[in-house]
């Protein structure tokens, strides 16, 4: 939901009102999350705004239905992808993690149309456990490793922990800001490695076996 549209319908406006209420413009009734949510899966793409205010609210409300969701029992997001992602708040890498976790969605997205053709073609149906939940194991081996690799950084902290008090400040120590740099540097190409290998990976995906 980048663009306004999806599968070429216009984007259905949503008001959200001071009471919670949720109101469809297009049908002109009022919806909740869960019908929001089915919205998503069906491919109907929706922005929400403030109904006082105008303000685009739709990412909060998406965030809303995934914690919804997440409450319900169908749980999705590890307890360690969710401690490094909120680490991530505030550190100087953050401006690139949306972009890198919107692309690795849509690798993902890619090659679940894949598993359901392989399964709707080889196995009329019939789900192969064994072979998906690996494909499922590597998928988020590759969102953990991603994460790591954002760890904040911070000078004079032992193996890059976060709490650490470093040994001087960085305006007593001039080589420990070149060293912090040279780091950064080394991080910045390293992920900017992975999201050339990322998009290759999408590339191959789309070409007809």
């Amino acid at each position: 939901m980048t663009n306004g549209q999806d599968n070429g319908k216009p984007a259905v406006r949503i008001k959200k009102y001071a009471n919670r209420r949720l109101y469809n413009t297009a049908t002109s009734s009022y919806v909740t999350l869960d019908y929001l949510a089915q919205m998503v899966r069906e491919g109907q793409d929706f922005t929400v705004e403030d109904a006082k205010t105008g303000e685009d609210i739709t990412r909060s409300v998406l965030t809303q239905i995934i914690v919804e969701e997440e409450a319900k029992g169908q749980t999705m997001l590890p307890i360690n992808f969710l401690r490094q992602l909120i680490s991530l708040y505030g550190d100087n890498l953050q401006f690139l993690v949306p972009r890198y976790l919107e692309q690795s969605m849509e690798a993902f997205g890619k090659n679940q149309e894949q598993m359901r053709q392989y399964m709707k073609e080889s196995f009329g149906g019939m789900f192969p456990f064994d072979r998906f939940q690996e494909m499922s194991k590597q998928n988020i081996a590759f969102f953990e490793q991603a994460m790591r690799m954002w760890s904040p950084f911070r000078a004079g902290q032992p193996g890059g922990q976060p709490g650490a008090a470093p040994e001087a400040p960085a305006a007593a120590r001039p080589e420990a800001k070149s060293n912090e740099l040279d780091d950064l540097k080394s991080q910045m190409q390293a992920l900017q490695k992975q999201l050339e290998t990322l998009a290759q990976s999408s590339k191959k995906s789309d070409k007809p076996e």
